[in-house]
């Protein structure tokens, strides 16, 4: 992407959250109860007063490392299973039961049940939000595998690459696209179930403290702390994930000659 193209995308996107800004305003105004939709300048000035006291920095950390911890379990473990039962159709067809199974067990089971076995410590929590990611990977993963090119696996056997040459120059390149998109369904959907998982049972965190203001009926402190944490996931995603998308799909792009 150009400097130019990036540029606009990022005018584009202001402009949209401005506008989102200016549509929570009227929508606060026009129910004019700062307890049901407090407006966006109470909100902010809650964030700022929990950022100061420090109790902001405190909570989006130990909810970044959970999700952290969760993300790259179930990347690595998904990926791995992924890749398998893409290589091996005989292994896939028995298999598949159990991922379809996975990916449809609610999330809120799996968090209760991993409480229930684990306990109410760290380990379950990331388990279980582990767990509710993992079906997912698989089933992207094995897609991915699925639609490698054969003639590429083919010059990489005639040119008799290593297995470290064909991971890194023949699989990694054309899984690249499936992995990207694992890595952003991934954020998405883990640092949601995080927050349940902190909601549920542990002693601090983002989703504890939605909770815990959500007993108080404080509006504005569920609101101030949900969208830091929304901010958090937005940054990493136009920083770190969609540069590395578009890196990743970079080669896949037809070169015509001058």
């Amino acid at each position: 992407m150009d400097i130019k193209a990036k540029t606009e995308k990022t005018r584009t996107t202001l402009i949209s959250l401005v506008m989102l800004g200016i549509a929570w305003q009227l929508a606060a105004l026009g129910l004019a109860d700062s307890s049901v939709l407090p407006p966006p300048a109470e909100v902010w000035a809650i964030l700022v007063g929990e950022w100061r006291s420090g109790e902001l920095v405190f909570h989006i950390t130990q909810t970044l490392k959970r999700v952290a911890a969760a993300f790259f379990l179930a990347m690595g473990i998904g990926s791995v299973i992924g890749v398998v039962l893409g290589k091996m159709p005989a292994l896939d067809r028995w298999l598949d039961p159990w991922v379809v199974f996975f990916l449809n067990l609610p999330a809120l089971v799996v968090i209760v049940l991993c409480y229930l076995w684990i306990g109410l410590n760290e380990t379950a929590a990331i388990v279980a939000v582990a767990l509710n990611k993992t079906a997912m990977v698989i089933v992207i993963m094995r897609e991915g595998v699925r639609s490698l090119d054969p003639d590429v696996a083919e010059m990489a056997r005639v040119y008799r690459f290593s297995a470290w040459k064909r991971l890194r120059h023949v699989l990694i390149p054309q899984l690249a696209p499936f992995i990207s998109t694992a890595v952003r369904n991934g954020l998405a959907v883990i640092w949601k179930i995080v927050l349940v998982v902190e909601f549920l049972g542990r002693s601090n965190g983002v989703g504890f403290q939605i909770h815990l203001y959500f007993q108080l009926f404080e509006t504005g402190y569920v609101l101030a702390y949900a969208l830091s944490f929304v901010a958090v996931m937005l940054a990493l995603e136009y920083a770190l994930v969609q540069p590395w998308e578009a890196r990743a799909r970079k080669w896949r792009r037809v070169q015509t000659p001058a």
